[in-house]
């Protein structure tokens, strides 16, 4: 694994305590910008999506560098697709105009496709200690390209890997995302193997996690099938969990429940200056068919862990084949077609998960 950036402002930070934070903000991100556009912001009166609006962070255009971007949001032409990051420093999520050269990396990211029939939703991690090409960089895990040049190297780095076009991006840094899990009354997960992690213990089985159980469960690292790419399918399994709970729960339908909940995840997110509460209410309109068993979660295909060429780093291998004929589908808007002629060429998360 790579050295994270530095301590943080104020003296040395515990690693253990980084990653634990790592693993709460890059769960919550995506959790919420897909609670924001599947919970539907056209059910919240307009005063209080103003409210809702307030408390996101906005990001100065992380685009503006970037040319020929049609707002496929307002024409509804073709798939969106938005680049989600889970960052390891306060400042870098929590304040990302005070971004700085080598000072962040980001621990998880993901991009998250709303097709372009806004009948269906992707989301693809792509492991953190990928090796790839960072413009102007040369070779290096893909979390350092953040850290080399901020969000618009970032999305420049996912767009010349991948070949999918970046509609929107969100970063989040959330101390405490067990309130999300709280706030909906637990959810509920099951584990083949139980759970006995940072003082919790669960038999096998299925259980309704509350915040702090929940956190033990995302956060767990030893005796987790796949290491780090178990971790994944982990984070996954719960951000699965907190959209059927909101089903569940009927948050939709109670708009005083659905507006707390929004509120909630407002607290969490930073997004580009572009991706407007107008927007958000657009994209979340025109997909309001969506649920739960529409969205399909993906790990990028990879070969596993290696070394990087000077033997120095533990990276993860993305198999070029596999991979390139995923991106390529997302960029086609043409995943579902993909999925149900390669069976198996993706590893999308399943019932079981370890």
């Amino acid at each position: 694994m790579a050295e994270d950036a530095g301590a943080q402002e104020g003296g040395p930070v515990d690693r253990g305590q980084q990653r634990r934070r790592r693993a709460r903000r890059a769960l919550l991100i995506v959790v919420g910008i897909v609670v924001v556009l599947v919970a539907g912001l056209a059910g919240v009166a307009a005063y209080l999506q103003a409210r809702i609006d307030a408390s996101i962070e906005r990001i100065d255009d992380p685009f503006a560098p970037l040319t020929n971007r049609p707002d496929r949001v307002a024409s509804g032409a073709g798939p969106v697709n938005i680049l989600v990051l889970g960052s390891d420093s306060r400042i870098s999520a929590g304040e990302p105009s005070q971004w700085a050269a080598g000072a962040q990396r980001t621990d998880t990211m993901m991009v998250v496709q709303i097709s372009g029939d806004r009948e269906h939703a992707y989301v693809m991690s792509i492991p953190r200690d990928s090796w790839v090409e960072i413009p102007g960089h040369g070779q290096n895990k893909i979390n350092a390209a953040y850290s080399f040049g901020g969000p618009s190297l970032m999305i420049q780095t996912v767009e010349n890997l991948t070949g999918i076009r970046i509609d929107h991006f969100a970063i989040a840094d959330f101390e405490s995302f067990a309130a999300l899990t709280d706030e909906l009354g637990g959810v509920e997960i099951t584990m083949p193997n139980g759970l006995d992690n940072t003082g919790v213990a669960l038999p096998p089985g299925t259980h309704t996690l509350d915040g702090e159980q929940a956190l033990a469960y995302a956060r767990q690292r030893h005796g987790v099938p796949g290491g780090d790419l178990g971790r994944v399918q982990r984070q996954q399994n719960w951000m699965r969990s907190i959209l059927q709970a909101v089903y569940r729960a009927d948050r939709l339908a109670d708009p005083v429940g659905l507006t707390r909940l929004l509120q909630t995840v407002g607290q969490t997110v930073a997004v580009d200056e572009g991706f407007t509460m107008g927007k958000m209410r657009n994209l979340a309109v025109s997909m309001r068919d969506i649920r739960p068993n529409d969205l399909v979660f993906m790990t990028a295909p990879n070969l596993g862990t290696g070394r990087s060429p000077d033997g120095a780093q533990s990276i993860v291998l993305l198999d070029e084949g596999r991979f390139g004929a995923l991106c390529n589908a997302l960029a086609a808007d043409s995943v579902a077609n993909y999925l149900e002629v390669n069976p198996g060429a993706v590893v999308t998360l399943g019932d079981d998960v370890a």
